[in-house]
C-alpha cells in the first residue's frame, strides 16, 4: 500500500489518534462512497476533527463584535468582505455536514450562528453606507461604491476611496450568492423589512455590472495597475449568478411573507449573461486570461453552463497560468513578487514587463480545481490536483494542515514562500471545503442547496407565485434558440374602426375594451410600479431606479393588486426620440423583438408579446408592409421562430405570470394611464384605399446662416413670415443659442416652439427637420448605453465627432447622461444634425455586432463620423447623389449601415 505523505500523517496523528485512514482524504478518494461512511462513530470523529480545525484556523480570528474575518490571521484591524464570505462558507459547510448526525453537542448550532454573525456583520457594515448604494444606482461611480474593507472590530470605514479600490462588483455578488444558499439551507440571516429593502437595493447595485468598469477580484483594475477600472468577465459572471440565485427568493425562508421576496429585472440578467459569454474566454481588455474565471465558472458561482465555452475558458487558464506551485493570477502580475516595489501603490508605464517570469503562484487554485473535480465527478482531476496540493502543505503549531498563501519565484529556479506564521484565511476556507467534500462528509447538494452547478432547467423548481430562472426545457439549436418554444402574440387595435379594417385582411385583433378586465399598460407605467420596490425611508433608499423595462420584462403577464396587466414593448412607446415614427424601422424592430424574446427567454411559462396597431400606423404609406408581416405571423412563424397569435384571454393560462405582491392600492397608477381605446362615431374605413395617408413632404434645403448676424427683432420677424419648416428650425436654433430655451415669442418659449415643430415635421416624415429639432432639444437615443457596451465587449472602440474636428473615444461603458454630454459638446457645435445622426449609427452598429459579429473582423475602432461619410459616398456611387444623407429615413440609414457594402465601407474607414 502506498505510504501517505508525511505532512498529512503528522497532521492526522497530531489531531486525533486512530483516524489516519479516514483523515487522509487527500490520498484516498472514492466518490461512489459519498455519504456512505463506514459507521456512525467514524463520521462523528471525522467531523470533530474538522470542528477543531475550523475553531483553531478560522473562528479564533472572527471578530466577536462584527463577525468579520481578516485576510491574514495576523491582521488585527482590517476586515475583508470577500475573505469573510469565504470563511463563513467554510464554517457553514461544516454546519451542513453536522446536521446529518443526531447529537453534535451544540456544535452545529454554534457553527450556524457563527455563519449568521458573519453574514449579518457584513450586512450591518453595508447598511451604514446605504447612501452610497443610492448614489451608485444613479451613476455607477467608484466614488460611491460600497466598501469591501472595514475595521475588523468596529465595522467602520477604514480606507478612503482615494486610498483603496473599493468598487468590486464580484464581492457584492458573492455575498448575495451565499446569502441565498445559506437561507435555503434553513439559516435565518435577514430579520427585518429594512434589511429586505436593503438586499433588494443590492440587486439594483449589481444589475448593471455589464457596463460598470470595476477593480475586479484582484482589487487593482487593469493589468497595468495604474488606478484604472475596467470591465471584468469575472465580475459580470458573479453578478449574473447572483441575479439568478436571488430572483424570487424569500429572504425570510419558509416563514416569509409576500413583501420579503426579492425581484430581479430579467432584462438586466440577460444583458449580463450576453456580455459575460461574449467576453469569454477573456477576462478583460488588458487581461487575456485570468485565474479568477475558475471561481466564476465553477464553485461558487457556476456562471455559465455553455459547456464548450466553459471548457475552452478553463483550458485557456490551465494552459497559460498553471505552474509548479499553483496558478498565476494573470500574466505579468507583479503583486507580492520579488521585483515589485512595495512602497508604491501604482506601477510606472511599461513596468509590468519586468514582472514576466516573477509572477506569484497561488495554491488556492489547485483547491478550486479539486472542488471543480468533485462537482464534475472527475476522479482524475481530483487526484491530479491533490498531488500538486500536497507539495504546498505544511503544518502549524497545532499540527493542522496549512496551505501556503503563495510562492514567489526568485528568478534562479527556486521560490520564496509566504510567511508561514500567518494563515491566508481565504485559502484555508477553500481547503476545508475541499477536504469535507473529498472525505465524503459533505455532499455537493449540501454545499450548493440551490443547485447552481446544474443547468437551470435541471434545478428544483422553487415553489411559490414568483417567476424564477428555470431555463429552457426544450431542445436547443446550436445558436441557443429553443426549437419548441412558442412566442405568444396579442394584437391590440387602437379603435373599432381599425379593427374592422384589419378584419377585411384576415387579421383578427382585439381592442382594449375587449380584453377587459385585463389592462394594457405602457412599460413606463410598469416602471412607476417597480419604483415602489425596495423603498425604505428609514435608511434613505428610494427603490428601483427609473430604468426601462426591456423586451423580456414586457413579455410577462403581471398580477398587481388583483389586476391583470400586459405591457407593450418599448418599440411601441411614443418616445422623445424620433425613431418610433419610421414604420419600416418599426416593422424591422418587431421581427427583431420576437427573435430576441424567443432566443433569450429563460423563465417558465411562455413569453407573451403585445403588438399595438395605432391609427397613425394605418395612415403611414408603408402600412401595407405591416399587414404583410402580420399575415406572416398568422401562419405561425417569424423567420423560423414559432409564434402563436391568439386572444389574450386564451393565452393567459400558458403565459409567464409575475405577482407583484409588494404593491398596495394606494400606490397604483391611475387607470386612465393604461392604453385606451379611440372611439369613433362610425366605422368608416373598410380597406386601405379609404384611409387618408400621411402627407409626403419635401422642400429645398435652404440655409439661414446669415441670420446669425442679424438682430433679435429681425429673426422674430422672419419667424412670422417663414413657411419653410427647415428654415424655421434653424431660426429657432439661432434664438435658442442666443437667448436661451425659456425666451418667449408670441407666448411660446423657444423649447415649446421647437417641440411643436419637431412633432409637425415628424408627422410629415420630413427627417431633416426632425433631426435638426431633435438635436436642438438634446434628445438621446433610448437605451443607447447597452449598445455601446455590446460594441466594447466585442473588443472594438467607438469614436464620435465631425471629420476634421477632435473625436471622442468611447473605450469604456458610459451612462446615457455622459453619452448625451459628449454628443452635444463634441459633435453638435460643428454639425447640428450629426449629433443625432451619429447616435443612430452607434445604435445600428450595436445591433449589427450583436447579430453579425463577422462583419467587424479586423476592425479595432468604429469611427462614426467616417461611417456617415462612407454612407454619403455610397449614395453618390450608387446613383443616389440627389438623396441627402440628412433627409434619409432612419430605416434607409439603417439599411445602408448594415448592408455588406455599408459594412465594407465601415471596415475601410
Amino acid at each position: 500500500m502506498k505510504e501517505p505523505p508525511k505532512t498529512l500523517t503528522t497532521t492526522c496523528s497530531g489531531i486525533a489518534s486512530n483516524t489516519t485512514e479516514r483523515q487522509s482524504s487527500l490520498e484516498d478518494i472514492n466518490l461512489d462512497q459519498f455519504l456512505k461512511t463506514s459507521n456512525y462513530e467514524d463520521t462523528v470523529k471525522q467531523l470533530d476533527i474538522y470542528y477543531g480545525i475550523v475553531k483553531r484556523q478560522l473562528l479564533r480570528h472572527q471578530s466577536p463584535i462584527t463577525g468579520l474575518f481578516p485576510v491574514m490571521s495576523t491582521d488585527q484591524e482590517v476586515g475583508s468582505v470577500r475573505d469573510s464570505v469565504y470563511c463563513a462558507a467554510a464554517v457553514w459547510s461544516l454546519y451542513q455536514a453536522y446536521r446529518r448526525i443526531d447529537d453534535d453537542r451544540g456544535k452545529s448550532y454554534e457553527l450556524g450562528q457563527s455563519t449568521v454573525k458573519c453574514m449579518r456583520g457584513i450586512l450591518q457594515c453595508w447598511i451604514k453606507q446605504a447612501c452610497r448604494v443610492e448614489l451608485f444606482k444613479q451613476r455607477q461611480s467608484n466614488q460611491h461604491a460600497l466598501h469591501s474593507k472595514f475595521h475588523l472590530h468596529t465595522g467602520e470605514e477604514i480606507y478612503s476611496d482615494d486610498f483603496y479600490n473599493h468598487l468590486q462588483i464580484d464581492v457584492v455578488s458573492l455575498y448575495i450568492i451565499f446569502l441565498v444558499q445559506m437561507i435555503t439551507s434553513g439559516l435565518q440571516i435577514i430579520y427585518t423589512q429594512d434589511e429586505v429593502a436593503f438586499i433588494q437595493n443590492l440587486v439594483y447595485y449589481v444589475e448593471r455590472a455589464y457596463r460598470t468598469p470595476d477593480f475586479g477580484m484582484w482589487e487593482r483594475g487593469s493589468k497595468y495597475n495604474n488606478g484604472t477600472p475596467e470591465i471584468h468577465a469575472s465580475s459580470i459572471g458573479m453578478a449574473k449568478s447572483a441575479l439568478e440565485a436571488i430572483n424570487g427568493c424569500n429572504l425570510f425562508g419558509e416563514k416569509g411573507a409576500s413583501w420579503s421576496v426579492v425581484y430581479v429585472d430579467i432584462d438586466a440578467h440577460n444583458r449580463n449573461r450576453s456580455i459575460f459569454e461574449t467576453m469569454l474566454p477573456r477576462e478583460s481588455s488588458s487581461k487575456g486570461v485570468d485565474s479568477s474565471l475558475l471561481l466564476t465558472l465553477s464553485f461558487p458561482a457556476f456562471a455559465s453552463h455553455e459547456e464548450r465555452l466553459v471548457e475552452q475558458t478553463k483550458q485557456n487558464v490551465i494552459s497559460r497560468l498553471r505552474s509548479k506551485k499553483g496558478f498565476k493570477r494573470f500574466s505579468r502580475d507583479g503583486f507580492l513578487s520579488k521585483v515589485e516595489d512595495k512602497s508604491r501603490r501604482y506601477y510606472h508605464t511599461g513596468e509590468i514587463k519586468d514582472f514576466e517570469g516573477y509572477e506569484c503562484e497561488w495554491p488556492l487554485f489547485f483547491i478550486a480545481m479539486i472542488i471543480d473535480g468533485v462537482f464534475k465527478n472527475n476522479n482524475e482531476q481530483i487526484e491530479e490536483y491533490q498531488n500538486e496540493l500536497r507539495k504546498c502543505l505544511h503544518t502549524d503549531a497545532y499540527s493542522d494542515p496549512v496551505v501556503t498563501m503563495y510562492y514567489a519565484p526568485d528568478g534562479e529556479g527556486s521560490y520564496i514562500k509566504a510567511p508561514s506564521q500567518s494563515l491566508f484565511l481565504w485559502g484555508q476556507s477553500m481547503f476545508i471545503i475541499a477536504q469535507l467534500l473529498t472525505a465524503g462528509l459533505l455532499h455537493i447538494n449540501e454545499l450548493d442547496p440551490i443547485r447552481r452547478y446544474l443547468p437551470s432547467y435541471n434545478r428544483p423548481r422553487r415553489a411559490g407565485r414568483y417567476s424564477a430562472f428555470q431555463g429552457k426545457m426544450f431542445e436547443e439549436t446550436p445558436d441557443g434558440t429553443a426549437t419548441d418554444l412558442v412566442v405568444q402574440i396579442v394584437l391590440i387595435a387602437e379603435s373599432l374602426r381599425l379593427q374592422a379594417m384589419m378584419a377585411t385582411y384576415g387579421i383578427q385583433t382585439q381592442t382594449p375594451h375587449e380584453v377587459e378586465p385585463i389592462q394594457i399598460w405602457s412599460s413606463t407605467e410598469l416602471i412607476k410600479v417597480y419604483q415602489h420596490l425596495g423603498v425604505n425611508h428609514k435608511i434613505g433608499l428610494s427603490g428601483r431606479p427609473p430604468r426601462p423595462v426591456g423586451s423580456l420584462g414586457t413579455s410577462k403577464v403581471y398580477r398587481i393588486c388583483g389586476m391583470t396587466v400586459l405591457c407593450y414593448p418599448l418599440i411601441f412607446e411614443v418616445s422623445d426620440f424620433y425613431l418610433y415614427r419610421d414604420m419600416a424601422l418599426l416593422i424591422d424592430d418587431i421581427k427583431t423583438e420576437l427573435q430576441f424574446v424567443g432566443k433569450y427567454w429563460r423563465l417558465s411559462g411562455r413569453p407573451t408579446v403585445c403588438l399595438l396597431i395605432r391609427e397613425e400606423h394605418m395612415r403611414d404609406p408603408q402600412f401595407k408592409e405591416m399587414l404583410d408581416l402580420l399575415a406572416m405571423l398568422k401562419k405561425g412563424y417569424c423567420d423560423g421562430m414559432k409564434v402563436r397569435i391568439g386572444r389574450l384571454q386564451n393565452l393567459i393560462s400558458s403565459s409567464c405570470t409575475e405577482h407583484l405582491d409588494f404593491m398596495n392600492q394606494i400606490n397604483l397608477p391611475n387607470k386612465e394611464n393604461s392604453f385606451t381605446q379611440v372611439n369613433h362615431e362610425y366605422v368608416g374605413y373598410q380597406s386601405l384605399t379609404d384611409v387618408p395617408k400621411a402627407q409626403t413632404y419635401n422642400e429645398q434645403k435652404i440655409s439661414v446662416e446669415h441670420y446669425k448676424h442679424k438682430s433679435r427683432n429681425e429673426i422674430i420677424e422672419a419667424l412670422r413670415h417663414m413657411e419653410s419648416i427647415y428654415c424655421l428650425c434653424q431660426l429657432w436654433g439661432i434664438l435658442l443659442n442666443r437667448e436661451g430655451p425659456n425666451f418667449e415669442v408670441n407666448g411660446l418659449t423657444v423649447t415649446q416652439a421647437l417641440t411643436q415643430l419637431y412633432h409637425r415635421a415628424g408627422s410629415l416624415r420630413y427627417w431633416r427637420a426632425v433631426r435638426h429639432c431633435s438635436s436642438l432639444l438634446h434628445h438621446i437615443v433610448d437605451s443607447i448605453s447597452p449598445f455601446i457596451t455590446t460594441v466594447l465587449v466585442n473588443g472594438k472602440e467607438v469614436t464620435v465627432g465631425v471629420i476634421g474636428q477632435k473625436e471622442t473615444v468611447f473605450d469604456k461603458p458610459m451612462t446615457p447622461a455622459e453619452i448625451q454630454e459628449v454628443m452635444y459638446t463634441t459633435v453638435q457645435p460643428y454639425d447640428v444634425i450629426q449629433a443625432v445622426l451619429q447616435q443612430e449609427v452607434v445604435l445600428y452598429c450595436g445591433r449589427l455586432i450583436a447579430t453579425n459579429p463577422y462583419m467587424f473582423r479586423g476592425i479595432l475602432k468604429i469611427r462614426v463620423g467616417w461611417v456617415l461619410e462612407a454612407i454619403r459616398i455610397y449614395l453618390q456611387i450608387s446613383g443616389q447623389a440627389s438623396i441627402d444623407l440628412d433627409n434619409l429615413s432612419p430605416y434607409q440609414t439603417y439599411s445602408v449601415t448594415t448592408s455588406p457594402i455599408g459594412g465594407m465601407f465601415m471596415s475601410s474607414t
